[in-house]
């Protein structure tokens, strides 16, 4: 059974994926704190998570930065209590082919979306080790082990982020710590992401579907940081189908997503020449964006496939059942 009043620190808190997973440990009445750049989007989160029932802090980071990261952790401990559970997933990106990414936009996307889980996986077991307890969660993505066209900085990061989280749990096995690391891999999301990221494309980005809502994977994080003891969750059956093709076939998905990447990351719709960017500086500086983006009329807001991964053990054992019943029918059917 989880506290209810278990402190919570969230990385890019402010919109998307950050916003639902704040919203829903608020249901829990647990005691939120968000990190993120911009006050506009992380004061809306705080109200969320108050109203849900919980307890908010927002406080304004950005995750680039180790020294910002770490005097929020002090800060969080200091108001709220000792941290339980840290979730990382801040992170921006670049829209565009690697020849037309410069190396100060590479370098950027690295510090916030690999270096910020870093900082943040640092600041957290500074202060997690001495108690011998908590849990980080890593948001990944599908694209940790699938790179995919256009996005080359952001899967340079995710796999990054892989790498580093499997070294770091098995150090934490060898010391025999209670300390728990765990990631989720996600599938497409539906967040603002699309709307404020550096594109240089001609048509306005989107995820490739299918699409999920922030929601779904809202559920898969809690439910990563209830039971940390597994290695990662996979969400979504795009995701499970995804990860087992490279894994059998690498060749054949680097042809075809050759064939299909640029299109199936874009609409038929022109980019807006005013859209917001928050490669340099918040986007949400004016408006709140939410958790939400612009595709809520293709995303679904549930997975048979998370519900699975969250119960593997019934599906195995149901399984099991189906078999034994089918090689008794198979059996009597011979007699």
């Amino acid at each position: 059974m989880t506290d209810p009043h278990q402190v919570v620190v969230v990385t890019g808190a402010s919109g998307g994926i950050g916003r639902a997973v704040a919203r829903a440990f608020g249901a829990r009445q647990a005691r939120v704190a968000l990190l993120a750049r911009g006050e506009r989007g992380l004061d809306a989160a705080a109200e969320d998570v108050t109203r849900a029932g919980g307890t908010a802090l927002a406080v304004p980071a950005d995750v680039a930065d180790f020294p910002q990261v770490d005097a929020a952790a002090s800060r969080v401990e200091r108001e709220l209590g000792p941290i339980d559970v840290w979730v990382n997933v801040a992170f921006t990106s670049v829209f565009a082919p690697f020849a037309e990414i410069g190396p100060d936009e590479f370098r950027r996307v690295t510090e916030v979306s690999y270096l910020g889980y870093v900082h943040g996986t640092m600041a957290a077991l500074h202060r997690m080790q001495p108690r011998d307890r908590g849990t980080i969660v890593q948001v990944g993505s599908a694209l940790a082990y699938r790179g995919i066209p256009l996005q080359s900085a952001y899967c340079g990061a995710k796999h990054a982020i892989q790498g580093f989280n499997e070294a770091l749990r098995c150090e934490l096995l060898h010391d025999g710590s209670h300390v728990r690391t765990t990631m989720v891999q996600m599938p497409a999301v539906n967040t603002p992401q699309f709307s404020w990221v550096r594109s240089k494309l001609p048509h306005q980005a989107q995820p490739v579907p299918p699409i999920y809502q922030p929601e779904v994977a809202a559920r898969a994080v809690l439910h990563a940081a209830d039971h940390p003891r597994r290695r990662e969750y996979w969400v979504g059956g795009s995701t499970v189908g995804t990860l087992l093709a490279n894994a059998v076939a690498p060749g054949i998905l680097d042809r075809y997503l050759a064939r299909t990447g640029y299109r199936a990351q874009q609409t038929g719709a022109e980019k807006p020449p005013d859209r917001p960017e928050n490669l340099w500086s918040p986007a949400d500086r004016g408006r709140d964006f939410g958790a939400h983006g612009r595709f809520d009329e293709q995303a679904t807001p549930r997975s048979g496939q998370l519900w699975a991964s969250r119960h593997h053990g019934v599906v195995a054992a149901a399984g099991g059942v189906l078999a034994a019943t089918a090689l008794a029918v198979w059996r009597r059917a011979r007699a």
